[in-house]
């Protein structure tokens, strides 16, 4: 173990090194075996160590490493758009490819702006997104999140093309005696007003994640919400962006969350599973109608990065999505993720600290409570989920609790995202290990 590190990490003090992975399982500098039940932030979905990811990486940085993508492409990054494009799903027909979800983020809000343009709608310059939400760190992407906290230091810096509206949250407000019609109706009656607010031919999109992930803990909205959001987007003719970077690309169940709600988007934002954080990979897939108009107007995006299209990274994704086909994987995912559920209800549906238990496929979370009855929060000077996660990682565990859920202060959550290759003796050991940690936590 290093003494000082000139890494500038992300709390003051140094974590322990993580030295080979394999599976499920890290293994530190010091010999500590840990079980990453989160993939990290919902990364490793393939676990880690996977050896023909690692050969696909090897054969072609030896044989093309770089190509700029302003003179070139490259096969794997054709092949890559070809395996999650198979069908055109919900009418997308294209990907770009870049390094990171914010990066997809920043790229699809600049996309939708640009086919306004090439429509010959310049007005459009509003975005409407939804508070609690969470779309990337960069401060394009800061400013359409909804994360209170990420967005408080660079408040003045953010840009005010951005207004936003109630998140779709059943736990933690729907109000007593609301049925999920009247809360829907509220929720839609809000997004229409703000519509009405900006002026409905001033709105670029509306953008939000199907399952909320990191801000909120794997909440997913109630039956017909995006329905009724893509209709209000398509009436006012605004495009309607979903965020799956961290519930898409098979997290969920289906390779992406949108196919659950019976709605499809004119621009999808994907990452963390499409290429398992084997190389930083990250895209935007995009409807038909999006590609004609730039094709029929300017004939290109005005937008780029160095590295985007990166072959590596591109292969690196190419074989997770050809494992992730080959194995069925998906079906492991629906099947371990109804296990998962079932462990998590027998474990903790009694739990006087534990308020809900929310998720899809093999994204889950429990939200911590001080008193069940009153949903009352524990005090956040507490830092109860930052107990949690050093508990945790104590009983050899990596999972991925946060705070800050029902207003960027108040509220705690952990989340729970094995790999899809994850067993059902997996899912014992992490939910056991789980409940140990979350009972040492309130008892400190």
């Amino acid at each position: 173990m290093i003494n000082m590190s000139r890494v500038l990490h992300r709390s003051a003090s140094t974590p322990p090194i993580a030295v080979r992975g394999e599976g499920l399982l890290l293994h530190l500098a010091d010999g500590t075996e840990i079980i990453d039940a989160s993939g990290g932030a919902a990364v490793a979905c393939l676990g880690h160590g996977n050896q023909r990811v690692a050969k696909a990486i090897a054969d072609q940085a030896s044989k093309l490493a770089y190509a700029h993508t302003g003179f070139f492409t490259s096969e794997p990054a054709e092949a890559l758009a070809d395996i999650v494009l198979d069908g055109s799903p919900g009418g997308l027909t294209h990907a770009y490819f870049c390094s990171s979800g914010s990066e997809g983020t920043e790229a699809a809000l600049k996309l939708a702006r640009q086919y306004f343009l090439e429509i010959g709608q310049p007005a459009r310059e509003k975005f409407i997104a939804r508070w609690q939400s969470y779309h990337g760190n960069t401060l394009g992407a800061l400013a359409a999140g909804g994360n209170a906290m990420r967005r408080a230091p660079y408040a003045p810096i953010l840009a005010p093309a951005f207004s936003h509206v109630s998140p779709c949250f059943s736990y933690r407000f729907q109000n007593a005696g609301e049925s999920d019609a009247q809360y829907l109706a509220r929720l839609t009656e809000e997004l229409e007003a703000e519509f009405q607010r900006l002026g409905p031919q001033n709105v670029i999109a509306f953008i939000a994640e199907p399952v909320v992930g990191a801000t909120t803990g794997c909440v997913a909205a109630i039956p017909g919400y995006f329905r009724a959001v893509r209709e209000i987007c398509d009436r006012h003719g605004a495009l309607l962006i979903l965020d799956e970077v961290m519930c898409g690309m098979g997290r969920t169940g289906t390779l992406h969350a949108w196919e659950q709600e019976g709605v499809f988007p004119d621009i999808e934002i994907v990452a963390k599973g499409l290429g398992g954080g084997y190389q930083p990979i990250g895209g935007i897939l995009i409807g038909g109608k999006i590609v004609d108009a730039i094709r029929a107007g300017s004939g290109a995006f005005m937008h780029g990065h160095t590295y985007q299209a990166h072959p590596v990274a591109c292969a690196a994704a190419l074989e997770v999505q050809r494992i992730i086909r080959d194995d069925d994987l998906l079906a492991n995912v629906r099947a371990m993720g109804a296990k998962l559920e079932a462990s998590l209800i027998e474990r903790f549906g009694n739990h006087r600290h534990v308020g809900d238990i929310r998720g899809r496929g093999l994204f889950w979370a429990i939200e911590l409570v001080a008193d069940r009855a009153t949903k009352r929060v524990f005090d956040p000077k507490r830092k109860l989920n930052d107990q949690v996660k050093r508990e945790a990682l104590a009983r050899g565990l990596a999972v991925y609790p946060m705070g800050g859920t029902i207003d960027g202060v108040q509220g705690d959550h952990v989340i729970v995202a094995p790999p899809y290759i994850c067993t059902v003796e997996d899912i014992g050991r992490i939910v056991d290990r789980l409940g140990a940690a979350v009972d040492a936590s309130l008892a400190s």
